[in-house]
């Protein structure tokens, strides 16, 4: 495909190299000659210096022809209008990044009279991936994906559990039988797994369930899922906003801390039942009095990575939180990682994959027929989503009898809105939506599952 990315700040840098690392012929325009050279320079891309609202720039970068305009820049006039103008130009799909609440409560309007294809919000994004770590305490990481019908979730094996040794055949039999292991992280390194791999205490799991079995894993784990009633959090930002809003709505007690008075003024107006609180977190005497200890979960979200990542330590060593710390420079996420600081919300991140999905959602309009695509465990691996549209060399044969390529696994059927844990004898049927993991990469088709 043909994509034009105007703005080419974290976001859009981040979307010009994984698009381009998917073999899209990727132009991105920007207003800052230095941000277009850093593209040029260390990307297979095409630049163009000029303002993505006006004709004449969007004719340089070859709006005529493209299938895609994404419009990333700093401020959500301009991205709206970079949008019009394209719609207006070239007529090809458009998908703008609108951060103001104010506009969220007339995105429908915006987007019916704009005609865009996907407005994306990174803070509202961020907000609910946090959220669903607050509600699943001990995962690691939380994914919901197949229209809602699956759950992929990232569990750590702890030290003793009676899950060390144990294959993961043993697992599907004695633990949870509608639970599949689909992928191992163990010292830095992925296994994508068969029946004879073994767990060892300390390992990451990546488990694919109905999302109607997650307690009842939990309950066979022995891991004891404390309810979250509380959280703390750092930092009166967007995200903050969208994220006290859906806590509260779950009946979970939200408290602010936010150090700039007027800041502090317009949350309360905005969240009118949360307690914000005007103070400095990095006074230490300041979140003691505030209750730190006592927190059942501690989430920092200033604009400063060092910042949360100072204090996420501090709430790791004076509670037993939860914690969740933002991070927008994930360049050292190898340092990172082992650090105690909870789990990781990165907006940058996440805004980029929600595009890049919809992306392969419009190419499958086009051809493939990848429905969805997650890139996990530091993009070693990925969870693909297949539709399957026609009879083929994969239908109507049981998975024990495909020459199914090596590091692939199928974690997943979702046949008449439910979801089949596969086993050898099942099979896939016209119409399914097939769950995929693997660490090849280059899959378009279901058939590329095969030698």
């Amino acid at each position: 495909m043909k994509i034009i990315i105007v703005g080419c700040g974290k976001v859009g840098y981040a979307l010009a190299e994984q698009l381009n690392e998917e073999g899209h012929d990727i132009t991105v325009v920007d207003t800052n000659e230095e941000k277009i050279e850093k593209a040029i320079s260390r990307l297979d891309v095409q630049g163009v210096m000029g303002n993505g609202t006006t004709f004449a720039t969007l004719l340089d970068a070859g709006i005529k022809n493209s299938d895609l305009l994404i419009a990333v820049t700093a401020r959500d006039e301009v991205n709206l209008l970079c949008c019009l103008m394209a719609k207006k130009t070239g007529n090809c799909e458009t998908i703008a990044r609108v951060r103001n609440p104010e506009y969220m409560h007339e995105m429908n309007y915006l987007r019916d009279v704009l005609g865009l294809s996907m407005v994306i919000n990174p803070e509202l994004t961020c907000a609910r991936g946090i959220s669903s770590l607050v509600e699943v305490p001990s995962a690691l990481d939380f994914t919901t994906f197949g229209k809602g019908r699956a759950n992929l979730i990232k569990l750590s094996i702890p030290d003793n559990s009676t899950l060390h040794n144990m294959t993961v055949a043993d697992f599907s039999k004695k633990i949870h039988s509608k639970t599949l292991i689909c992928a191992i992280e163990r010292d830095g390194e992925v296994v994508i797994p068969n029946g004879n791999s073994v767990l060892q205490n300390n390992d990451k799991i990546y488990v694919v369930l109905p999302p109607s079995e997650l307690h009842s894993l939990m309950g066979k784990l022995g891991i004891k899922e404390k309810r979250i009633k509380n959280v703390m959090i750092i930092g009166g930002s967007r995200i903050a906003y969208y994220l006290a809003k859906r806590l509260r709505d779950a009946h979970i007690q939200v408290k602010i801390i936010e150090k700039d008075f007027a800041t502090c003024e317009n949350m309360s107006e905005m969240l009118p039942h949360t307690l914000i609180i005007h103070g400095d977190a990095t006074d230490r005497q300041v979140l003691l009095e505030e209750g730190i200890e006592d927190v059942d979960a501690f989430i920092s979200l200033t604009n400063m990575d060092e910042e949360n990542l100072v204090l996420s330590l501090f709430a790791n060593k004076v509670s037993d939180a939860k914690i969740i710390t933002k991070v927008d420079k994930v360049a050292f996420s190898e340092v990172i990682g082992e650090l105690p600081i909870g789990n990781i919300a990165c907006p940058k991140n996440i805004t980029a994959k929600s595009i890049i999905q919809y992306v392969r959602g419009l190419q499958n309009s086009i051809g493939s027929n990848i429905e969805t695509l997650y890139r996990i465990i530091d993009d070693k691996a990925e969870l693909i989503e297949f539709r399957v549209n026609q009879e083929s060399k994969v239908t109507g044969v049981p998975l024990m009898k495909l020459n199914i390529k090596k590091n692939l696994l199928v974690c997943g059927i979702i046949r008449n809105g439910k979801i089949i844990t596969p086993s050898g004898k099942d099979t896939i049927e016209l119409g399914d939506a097939v769950l995929i993991v693997t660490t090849n990469r280059g899959l378009a088709n279901i058939n590329d599952i095969l030698v």
